[in-house]
């Protein structure tokens, strides 16, 4: 019989790699009240920002205003991506504690998304990850294309392994496994996990599934059976996929919670007030929320724009 975690917690990643995606302009004080909002619903985790180049993602430009700027409270942490160690300078120059680092198990996904390989981009955050160390900072792995790559298909378990592990060796307290194109199915995702967990604690791994074919939750299922207990999600299921025709991007967080909740799975998050903020998000960003409780739950004949106050 499976045995799922008593606890799981929510990695709310909608105000990064949420809003990286999405076309519509947010407003720094916009963004800095969605992070206000999402931390007063019970959240643990709640990735703010990215301080990668506004070149290559003009939505975050404002990355060092928007940290500079949210509340901050006790017992939350607010991690934010760097790409390299200019990245990390800037964090740091706004008092980051935690980073986040990303790779892909696809070496044709790296090629094409950042212009190295997968060895290359491990030896960018090599320094990153030493001065992390030095200086107290807490360090996320993020693991894309575990399921599935857009240019080369199929991804061998053995890449996802290997760039897992090498991520872990080098310090990283959490790796997060992301189906960035969503094409994984729970047996798929499972058999991913089993991979990665023979390797390293499977108290260290996370999941991040978007929910491109409708599979997102089910591959969460499979995957909680397996012991993860941390999963990622956004609020309101933003952030399109970029490289995947028709990707509805992230599962959404309070989908997520719904079937947490329902299955007697603690979050300590007050899901009526994630909703809320969901649904005042996708107000914000013109369009509807892509919970499908934040549907399901909208006051009557509430639109899109009738949410925001």
């Amino acid at each position: 019989m499976s045995q799922f975690p008593d606890t799981v917690r929510i990695v709310e990643v909608g105000p990064r790699d949420g809003l990286q995606n999405e076309r519509a302009h947010v407003p720094t004080a916009a963004k800095i009240e969605l992070i206000d909002r999402l931390s007063a619903t019970g959240l643990k985790t709640i990735e703010a920002t990215s301080f990668v180049s506004p070149k290559w993602i003009p939505q975050l430009a404002d990355a060092a205003e928007v940290y500079a700027g949210i509340g901050r409270r006790p017992g939350v942490a607010y991690p934010v991506l760097v790409p390299n160690e200019t990245g990390y300078d800037r964090a740091r120059a706004v008092g980051v504690e935690e980073i986040a680092v990303f790779t892909a198990a696809s070496e044709a996904f790296n090629r094409r998304n950042i212009n190295a390989s997968i060895d290359e981009s491990l030896q960018r955050f090599a320094p990153v990850l030493a001065r992390a160390c030095a200086d107290g900072v807490r360090v996320r792995g993020y693991v894309s294309t575990v399921l599935g790559c857009p240019y080369q298909g199929e991804v061998p378990l053995a890449d996802v392994v290997r760039v897992a592990q090498a991520l872990y060796d080098m310090g990283c307290y959490e790796i997060s496994l992301g189906d960035t194109i969503g094409v994984g199915t729970p047996l798929k995702a499972r058999a991913m996990l089993r991979a990665v967990a023979a390797a390293m604690p499977v108290g260290a791994l996370a999941i991040h599934f978007h929910d491109t074919y409708g599979q997102a939750l089910a591959n969460i299922l499979a995957c909680l059976e397996e012991g993860v207990a941390v999963v990622d999600a956004a609020v309101a299921g933003t952030g399109g996929c970029p490289y995947a025709r028709g990707a509805s991007g992230n599962v959404a967080s309070e989908d997520v919670v719904y079937m947490l909740h329902g299955m007697g799975i603690d979050t300590g998050i007050d899901l009526q007030a994630l909703s809320e903020t969901g649904r005042w998000l996708a107000a914000l960003l013109g369009v509807e929320t892509g919970s499908r409780f934040g549907r399901a739950t909208a006051p009557a004949g509430e639109s899109a724009a009738a949410a925001v106050e």
